[in-house]
């Protein structure tokens, strides 16, 4: 059932001095700006109105997750702090008498929510600043950037040994529940494991016989996980069987999770032959079983030249909002994000920006006669490759030296958003949870920007 705020008046809103009521002067700010129904709309598709147990109301949910983003805490943590902070109480609009919201409860609300909530909280605000002539977008710089996934640095070896470890622990929780119990199957975690620990001492030999005995050690480590995968089909048969007799929901899942991991162990084994074989250019490859959707990102920078997980575009206007970002998979051309993400604030503005610059991954002439269709009169897109001479000329001008140095401050904000609210890794996985994760610092900075600008 779904609970908007918490109306009820406790004796401690009476007795409390003024000091310890009054708020801060940015929590006061968004505590105003969050008082609209736009920023309920979103989750009322999620509970009954009537029906089922009360949720957390929606007032301090948002709120708790703006101070998560803000300060970077984990959920644990954010209960901790709010339940021993008064200011904060009054902030999150819990009484002083009541429980925190437990961080579990937290965790299941923002899974449930998923990436479609928090980006109709992002567009509502967008909105809500629009109207209130805060952002005005009058000027756009756009630029990718990734954020990793919460996986470690991938390697063949490693990924075939958590596959085997996984296969394992699963099978063995499936005939804990009743299923297969009598199905031969030989857990080979250890074998592996001791295959990773040789790895690791051979690395420390640095020649070029150790490569050659490194990838002997994953060629092995290869033939247990397939020696593994092999069995753990006899036992998924055994333990579907099972559940046409006696149909479980604990068992299903367990089942679901063993297929989604055979066919991830499989599509690993399939990466390791081929760089056994010498190839070492994989597309799509993958590098999480924890992470399915992460992939590797090059942008050529010479301290992270290969990073891991998800590419995100960031749109900033003129007074440092970010009214759209859009996060992909992989390492999409950036050239054919620029003209969708230009419409898309427009869309939500309702006003065609007078400039728009981005580095030399935009730059294309396709791209400044769409710009150029669309109302834009200050193109600042940089070209790659070899210039003719009018365009060198055209590059060389002030006007566009003007636009490009405003470019660059693009950087500094990504590095802002990166260190301030959490976007250098998201903490959740899939596609589904960078996602998720990312439209919350979005939405805590957007918040945090505006007390900013109308201080």
């Amino acid at each position: 059932m779904l609970r908007v705020a918490d109306q009820q008046i406790s004796l401690w809103d009476v007795v409390l001095p003024p000091e310890l009521v009054r708020l801060p002067d940015e929590l006061a700010r968004i505590d105003a700006y969050l008082d609209d129904e736009r920023f309920v709309v979103p989750w009322r598709r999620m509970f009954d109105a009537r029906l089922g147990r009360p949720s957390v109301p929606v007032d301090t949910l948002l709120r708790l997750l703006y101070l998560k983003h803000r300060y970077q805490f984990g959920y644990e943590t954010l209960c901790r702090e709010v339940a021993d902070s008064i200011t904060w109480r009054r902030f999150c609009r819990i009484p002083l008498e009541a429980r925190v919201p437990h961080p579990t409860t937290l965790v299941k609300l923002v899974g449930r929510a998923g990436p479609e909530v928090f980006e109709q909280l992002n567009a509502a605000l967008v909105g809500k600043l629009t109207e209130d002539k805060v952002l005005r977008a009058r000027k756009l710089r756009i630029d990718t950037t990734v954020v990793e996934a919460d996986i470690d640095h991938p390697t063949d070896a490693d990924l075939l040994d958590h596959g085997v470890r996984k296969l394992g622990g699963l099978v063995r929780r499936i005939k804990v529940a009743g299923a297969a119990q009598r199905t031969a199957f030989r857990d080979r975690s250890r074998s592996a494991g001791r295959r990773i620990k040789q790895i690791s001492r051979t690395l420390r030999r640095r020649t070029g016989q150790a490569l050659g005995e490194i990838d002997r050690l994953t060629g092995e480590i290869a033939d247990i996980a397939t020696a593994t995968v092999t069995e753990v089909a006899a036992v998924t048969r055994n333990a579907y069987r099972m559940l046409d007799r006696r149909p479980s929901r604990r068992l299903q899942r367990l089942v679901t999770e063993l297929e989604d991991t055979v066919a991830g162990t499989r599509r690993l084994l399939a990466q390791t032959a081929q760089r056994l074989a010498g190839n070492r250019i994989i597309p799509d490859r993958m590098v999480s079983l924890a992470d399915p959707d992460a992939r590797p990102i090059r942008k050529g920078k010479p301290q992270h030249p290969t990073q891991f997980g998800y590419t995100t575009l960031i749109v900033e206007d003129d007074r440092g909002f970010i009214p759209f970002h859009q996060v992909n998979k992989g390492n999409p051309n950036d050239g054919r994000q620029l003209v969708p993400a230009v419409e898309q604030v427009v869309a939500a503005t309702g006003r065609v920006p007078a400039t728009v610059v981005g580095d030399r991954g935009f730059g294309t002439a396709a791209n400044d006669k769409a710009l150029a269709e669309l109302g834009v009169r200050h193109i600042g897109l940089q070209r790659s490759g070899t210039l003719s001479k009018t365009r060198r000329e055209h590059e060389r001008t002030r006007a566009f030296r003007r636009m490009r140095n405003w470019r660059i401050g693009v950087e500094a904000r990504i590095s802002h958003l990166k260190r301030g609210f959490g976007l250098r890794r998201t903490r959740m996985r899939r596609l589904t949870g960078a996602r998720t994760w990312i439209g919350l610092g979005i939405f805590a900075y957007n918040l945090q920007r505006m007390t900013v600008i109308t201080r």
